[in-house]
């Protein structure tokens, strides 16, 4: 991977282990879609835009005329956070053996995980890419109030009927805003179980706690999250106080089967902060 230019960092290979482990490891914490999606891939940075579905006759050709054929893909975007490392403190941390402080690494860590989360529930607009949370033909069950003990399972049990009548039989997985998954911690009357528990047994491939309003059901068959470049920390250079370093990574969201899904509350927009 020369790209990442980490030949050109004065520090060596024992440092770049630690940064990508903790890169890693605080993505992990933040990324939901990649637990419950088909992961394809990593195919390497080269990887700039896939074709999808079928080749085709752009207009039906006339009887003496050539046909043309054309395909259709979709671009892979790459996502891209930049940090910064004391330069005296990493001489400190290899002279003489302090510490060496990585938060500025979890935190770009986490910037591209969340934007990562943003591509998979909401897509892109202005690169013509659907997430989960907005794909055209999903299905679309209307939600109740939550504070009522049996609504939860009534709006996911809802949603779980529209795609097994649609020919889509799970296993499910279940993506929930921060309120409604919070809201799951309540026991159901004169008994020990919450309302979580009875969820996760309907939803075998997982309840989330993710980053949208409304909540989301969704069968595997729903397509694949492709990856280009997966996580990966690369050296920009230095300025004689902070070594510049970025995390990057490259991915698309491919919904082939948006009937495999179904928001609850109608999966409305996120409000932009």
């Amino acid at each position: 991977m020369k790209y990442l230019n980490r030949d050109a960092a004065s520090f060596g290979s024992d440092l770049w282990e630690a940064i990508d482990e903790t890169a890693v490891a605080t993505a992990r914490e933040v990324l939901t879609g990649r637990r419950f999606l088909e992961v394809d891939g990593p195919y390497g940075a080269a990887l700039t835009s896939v074709e999808v579905g079928e080749d085709g006759y752009c207009r039906e050709p006339g009887p003496d005329e050539a046909a043309a054929v054309i395909g259709r893909a979709v671009s892979v975007p790459m996502l891209r956070k930049e940090c910064r490392l004391s330069i005296r403190r990493l001489e400190a941390s290899q002279a003489i053996g302090q510490p060496l402080n990585l938060n500025a690494v979890a935190d770009a860590a986490e910037a591209v995980a969340r934007r990562e989360e943003e591509f998979v529930y909401y897509g892109q607009k202005d690169f013509g890419l659907p997430g989960l949370m907005n794909a055209e033909g999903r299905h679309q069950q209307p939600g109740g109030n939550w504070e009522k003990t049996e609504q939860a399972l009534e709006d996911v049990l809802g949603a779980v009927n529209r795609l097994d009548g649609d020919g889509f039989h799970g296993p499910y997985a279940l993506a929930l805003s921060p309120g409604l998954y919070n809201a799951l911690f309540r026991r159901y009357e004169g008994t020990d179980m919450l309302q979580l528990e009875h969820l996760r047994r309907l939803c075998e491939l997982g309840v989330y706690k993710a980053p949208i309003e409304g909540g989301v059901v969704v069968d595997p068959h729903v397509g694949r999250l492709l990856i280009g470049q997966d996580l990966a920390a690369g050296y920009i250079g230095q300025d004689g106080i902070h070594h510049r370093l970025y995390l990057s990574e490259s991915l698309v969201l491919l919904v082939e089967e948006p009937t495999a899904i179904c928001t609850l509350g109608g999966g409305a927009p996120r409000k932009k902060k």
